[in-house]
């Protein structure tokens, strides 16, 4: 039996709804510019290109409806409200066809960015890490089996601040469909039985403040709330 030299650190979970037991968490994949008015609004090109994908760790992620901090080094912190992808059988080159049948469930889910960190990175050509995977950065609702609630791929994506609709979109407005994402990922990495994948947001991406109350909702899939502190 092995021994640390330092107290192991707590296994990441998810709450499951209805469920007693949680989803443990291995890697946060998250994909770029997947709604077409989004990349508009980021001076972006629309067109279908090959989705393009980063990273955040797993400690990253805030749930339960817990408070996230506002992070240290940005005076421009972003709001993106997504639909999450839980893998529950992992595979490499995973076809299209029989995509879905790697998916746990699905959740709502945030991707907080330090615009003005990602902004700096764009210009000088650097990556966007530590725009994207810091701390507190993936506020995340219950997971909803897909044995429930089946696979989403159209219905109304929301996100409220303090009660004021910022962003408001559909699952069908996606570039990249999830099927067509997973088959994609799993070429470049080998999925694995607790992977998320954040699958883009809607436009609408804006500034946030302390004391902010974030609500997010994707029909026939659920909510997540959050307060920015």
């Amino acid at each position: 039996m092995s021994i640390h030299v330092f107290p192991a650190p707590a296994r990441i979970v998810a709450p499951v709804a209805q469920e007693a037991g949680t989803f443990p968490v291995r890697r946060l994949f998250c994909v770029g510019r997947n709604y077409a008015a989004h990349a508009r609004e980021m001076g972006a090109d629309p067109e279908r290109e090959p989705p393009f994908f980063f990273t955040k760790p797993a400690d990253a992620l805030v749930t339960s409806g817990a408070d996230t901090p506002y992070p240290p080094m940005t005076e421009n912190l972003h709001h993106e409200i997504e639909l999450v992808v839980a893998i529950g059988k992992g595979g490499a080159a995973i076809p299209e066809a029989t995509a879905l049948a790697h998916v746990y469930g699905y959740a709502v889910g945030l991707d907080l960015t330090r615009r003005d960190l990602q902004e700096e990175a764009k210009a000088m050509r650097r990556p966007w890490d530590m725009a994207k995977g810091f701390d507190a950065s993936a506020p995340l609702g219950d997971i909803q089996p897909a044995a429930r609630i089946g696979h989403p791929a159209k219905g109304r994506i929301t996100l409220k601040v303090n009660g004021q609709l910022r962003q408001d979109g559909d699952l069908a407005d996606q570039i990249w469909r999830v099927p067509e994402i997973i088959a994609c990922l799993s070429r470049l990495v080998a999925l694995a039985p607790g992977d998320l994948i954040f699958t883009g947001t809607p436009e609408g991406v804006g500034p946030l403040r302390r004391g902010d109350v974030l609500e997010g909702a994707i029909a026939g899939v659920g909510s997540l709330q959050t307060k920015i502190v």
